[in-house]
C-alpha cells in the first residue's frame, strides 16, 4: 500500500500516539454531543459523483478500485463505535454473489483492528436501518453475532413483523417510528443512551445518508474521489442484477439518493483536509 500525501489538514490530532497513523498522518474528532453520536459518512464516487455502476459491479470497490480507500474504510472504523448502514445495502451487495449469506462490515486489516482496541473501543457493531422489515434474518451472516455484534432499527410495525416471523435468534431491536419510517432523529437520540455510542459512522447507502443529512445528523463526510467517468444513466447493454430486475431505474445513485434542499437551506461544508494517493483525493469535510 502506498502512503497517502497529505495536500492540508485542519482537522485535530490523532487521540494516542500510534505507528497505524503512518500511511495516512493524523486523525482525530471533535468531541461527541451530548445527545447523540458524532456522524461521519465515507463514500467512493466517480468524478461525476456516481457511486455505484448498478448491475454486476454495484459494490462501491468497483468506483474506487483502490487498495488505500480500503485501508482508510478500516482506519475510521477503528474510530467509530458502531457502523450505520440502510438494509437495502445489505441486500444488495448479498445479491452481488461474492459471499455466501452476504456480508459482514468489519474491519480486516490487523495493525487497525489493534489501533482500535488501544482506543477503548467495544466489539464491533453494525446497526442496520429498516422501516418495513421484511428480510429474514437468518439468509444473513451478519446476524449470526459470530464476527461483530448487530442491531436492527425499525418502527413499532417492523418490530412487530420481525418478532412474528423470525427464528433466527434475534439481534437487539430498537424501535423509533411508528409504520413506515424510521425516525433518524430519534434513533440517533437512542444509540447516544441506550447503546453508549459516540462516534458513528455511516456506510450508507445514498437514500440512508440522504435523509441524515436532511434531518441534519450528519457532521462530517469523507469522500474518495476515483479517477472514473462513469454516467448517471446506466447504458443499455449493462447487464442487470437482481436488485435492477426489483427496483427498475435507469438511474445510478450519488453519494445523495434522497430529497434535496433548496438554495435557502442548502448546507454548505468546510473543507477539512485532502490527501492524494495517485490520481485518488482523498478530502474530509465538516457541515459549517
Amino acid at each position: 500500500m502506498r502512503k497517502f500525501e497529505v495536500l492540508f489538514d485542519e482537522g485535530e490530532a490523532s487521540p494516542v500516539e500510534d505507528a497505524a497513523y503512518g500511511p495516512y498522518g493524523r486523525l482525530g474528532f471533535p468531541p461527541a454531543p451530548a445527545a447523540r453520536p458524532w456522524i461521519f459518512s465515507n463514500f467512493a464516487q466517480s468524478l461525476d459523483g456516481i457511486v455505484s455502476f448498478k448491475g454486476k459491479h454495484a459494490a462501491g470497490a468497483d468506483i474506487s478500485r483502490s487498495e488505500e480507500d480500503r485501508w482508510l474504510m478500516d482506519l475510521l472504523r477503528a474510530h467509530a463505535d458502531a457502523v450505520l448502514i440502510g438494509v437495502s445495502t445489505l441486500r444488495d451487495e448479498t445479491e452481488l454473489g461474492q459471499r455466501p449469506r452476504g456480508p459482514v462490515f468489519r474491519m480486516m486489516d490487523p495493525e487497525l483492528c489493534r489501533l482500535r482496541q488501544k482506543l477503548g473501543k467495544r466489539r464491533e457493531m453494525n446497526i442496520f436501518v429498516t422501516g418495513a422489515a421484511t428480510l429474514d434474518l437468518s439468509a444473513f451472516r451478519v446476524f449470526d453475532g459470530e464476527l461483530v455484534d448487530a442491531v436492527v432499527v425499525t418502527t413499532k410495525a417492523g418490530a412487530k413483523r420481525l418478532a412474528e416471523k423470525q427464528t433466527h435468534p434475534h439481534p437487539r431491536v430498537i424501535v423509533a417510528g411508528e409504520e413506515r419510517f424510521v425516525d433518524l432523529r430519534q434513533t440517533a437520540g437512542l444509540l447516544r443512551r441506550e447503546l453508549g455510542i459516540e462516534y458513528l459512522l455511516c456506510e450508507g447507502g445514498p437514500t440512508l445518508y440522504g435523509y441524515l443529512s436532511r434531518a441534519g445528523l450528519v457532521d462530517e463526510k469523507f469522500v474518495t474521489v476515483s479517477p472514473v467517468e462513469v454516467g448517471q444513466l446506466a447504458p443499455p447493454e449493462q447487464e442487470k442484477s437482481v436488485a435492477d430486475e426489483r427496483n427498475p431505474s435507469p438511474y445510478r445513485p450519488t453519494t445523495f439518493n434522497a430529497p434535496g434542499f433548496t438554495v435557502d437551506n442548502a448546507p454548505w461544508w468546510k473543507w477539512v483536509s485532502c490527501r492524494r494517493v495517485g490520481e485518488h483525493q482523498f478530502s474530509r469535510y465538516r457541515r459549517k
